[in-house]
């Protein structure tokens, strides 16, 4: 069997574990697909060291960004986002990091976008704002990030947010993990006043299916959706990837 699998910390809800588990054996191909839940990105030499069966890995939070280090090589993409979500180990265990979220993203959210739609607000700075923040570029719209402190080119912070700067701001992602199973009842603190029917509320989480974020959204005429089909979309982007190098 040649083995895959996913870094990252507390990960035993992940996704992508079941939907490569149920690929492959639906396909009838001979991978295996495990969580490596790390509590330190150190971590990660050793497990490469001593597992040179494994062929390739995505990463979730909080390694995105952390995992560059430890590679050989980023593909074009992955350098300029300044975030990993996928990697392979090719002849001799050279590592290659590669961002597939960018192009989830992006197939789903491109279909939902109106023309009114100009600017948007990032919730976050971690690794996964970095493909939002690629993407978002790339398709023209006009973005700032919102963060606990002002650090690093952030605009707002969740304190210094009014109703008038989100009526400004008609996109809306949450790209934190604030709202994700099992605590399901917090949300981002925004000022949902200043949501209306003009707006578009996107939430990178996909446990629980509706977030908090979303309900509050959606009850203000919000246009809504989480990241299941995102996630989707990177998968099979990440197993193109790693086909390519097998």
């Amino acid at each position: 069997m040649i083995r895959l699998g996913l870094i990252g910390k507390n990960i035993s809800y992940s996704f992508s574990k079941e939907y490569f588990t149920k690929k492959f054996k639906s396909e009838k191909r001979p991978f295996t697909y495990e969580n490596f839940d790390m509590e330190d990105i150190t971590e990660f030499k050793p497990l490469v060291e001593n597992n040179i069966d494994i062929v390739g890995f995505n990463v979730t939070i909080p390694y995105k960004e952390q995992i560059i280090p430890y590679l050989d090589k980023l593909d074009k993409k992955a350098k300029i986002i300044g975030a990993v979500n996928t990697i392979t180990v090719s002849f001799g265990g050279k590592l290659k990091g590669y961002n597939t979220d960018y192009y989830g993203f992006k197939k789903t959210i491109k279909p939902l976008l109106k023309k009114h739609h100009k600017k948007a607000l990032v919730l976050g700075t971690g690794g996964a704002s970095k493909a939002i923040a690629y993407t978002l570029k790339k398709l023209k719209i006009e973005f700032d990030y919102v963060s606990r402190s002002l650090k690093n080119g952030v605009k707002f912070t969740y304190e210094s947010l009014t109703i008038d700067d989100i009526k400004e701001y008609t996109v809306i992602i949450n790209c934190t993990p604030v709202g994700t199973h099992p605590n399901i009842n917090v949300y981002p603190d925004i000022p949902y006043e200043g949501i209306s029917s003009q707006h578009l509320l996107y939430d990178l989480i996909y446990n629980p299916e509706e977030t908090k974020f979303l309900q509050l959204g959606k009850q203000r005429g919000a246009l809504t959706t989480n990241g299941y089909q995102m996630l989707v979309f990177q998968a099979e982007k990440a197993w193109k990837i790693w086909n390519s190098t097998f």
